[in-house]
């Protein structure tokens, strides 16, 4: 899985970061932190670093809004980046509503995405850690991630709660840290 560090994104990053699970659905908006979320800048994200890539550090800013349940104002940052990881947290955010049709759109508008490796691995790690269903199964024989499957679990794991509603929630913490960190080094990363 993949070793995530909230200090290696910097000190206002880290500050919003934590290990909770995300909810399959919109969750309890976390009012403690919305103060520091309105605060954050694209600039102070990066901590000092110079900007490389304006829409990858709005993506970490609606990463971090997604990820304390503020699904509106992810939502408004996420739809006006026209980038396959701006799709990407619209589809997370869709998925999240729940809008799963919705999501699906969103997905489909990311295509084959850097992350889908790294996520596949680890999905089949977790699924080696849990007890799946025939649901879930799949998930420990996958060789590509399927975002639309996964959507589909998702979904089942919603609106039927049961023992998959777990490791969709560790799959989806695992989504979010690697999309995440691959935005935030694209943000960071200095011009050649």
């Amino acid at each position: 899985m993949f070793p995530f560090d909230p200090q290696s994104y910097g000190p206002e990053a880290a500050a919003l970061l934590d290990d909770r699970l995300p909810d399959l659905g919109p969750g309890e908006q976390n009012r403690a932190a919305r103060p520091q979320l309105e605060r954050l800048t694209e600039e102070s994200l990066l901590a000092g670093r110079e900007v490389a890539d304006r829409d990858m550090a709005r993506c970490c800013l609606s990463g971090l809004w997604l990820a304390h349940d503020f699904l509106d104002e992810s939502h408004r940052i996420s739809q006006e980046i026209s980038t396959p990881e701006g799709s990407y947290w619209h589809g997370i955010m869709h998925r999240r509503e729940p809008d799963f049709s919705n999501a699906k759109y969103w997905f489909g508008r990311v295509g084959e995405h850097p992350v889908f490796a790294p996520l596949c691995e680890s999905a089949r790690e977790l699924a080696e850690q849990c007890e799946t269903t025939p649901d879930s199964a799949f998930l420990g024989r996958q060789e590509t991630w399927d975002p639309f499957r996964f959507i589909d679990l998702c979904e089942a794991s919603y609106r039927r709660p049961s023992g998959d509603a777990e490791l969709c929630r560790r799959i989806a913490r695992e989504e979010w840290r690697l999309l995440f960190d691959h935005c935030w080094r694209q943000a960071a990363e200095r011009s050649a």
